[in-house]
């Protein structure tokens, strides 16, 4: 089973950028999404990778600003946010499908194995 380990969260103003890291083991060329929850809200889906490094959009809210990116040599998936808004503040999570694919939508039911959340605040 995949095992999942989010890191590069933290305290950024607000148009900032941070980059975050999904660092796998037992990695087997899973899809791999972010979602992310803030406080009183359910958890929303990012972005999704396939293993071939194909990318799938799920959240409006992030379109021009969030990237997803895999290096399969260092069994990483990274998250790159420029442009950050307060709104962007959460907890952030990576999560391995049991397939190389992403599916259309981000539902969380899909993926099998989620990592422990890095916190991301946006605040001047």
């Amino acid at each position: 089973q995949v095992q999942l380990v989010e890191s590069g969260g933290g305290l950024v103003q607000p148009g900032g950028s941070l980059r975050l890291s999904c660092a796998a083991s037992g990695f087997t060329y899973n899809a791999i999404g972010w979602f992310r929850q803030a406080p009183g809200k359910e958890r929303e889906g990012i972005l999704c990778i396939s293993w071939s490094g194909g990318s799938t959009p799920y959240a409006d809210s992030v379109k021009g600003r969030f990237t997803i990116s895999r290096d399969n040599a260092k069994n990483t998936v990274y998250l790159q946010m420029n442009n950050l808004k307060p709104e962007d503040t959460a907890v952030y999570y990576c999560a391995a499908r049991g397939s190389r694919w992403c599916m259309g939508n981000a539902n969380p039911g899909d993926f099998r194995s989620w990592g422990q959340g890095t916190q991301v605040t946006v605040s001047s």
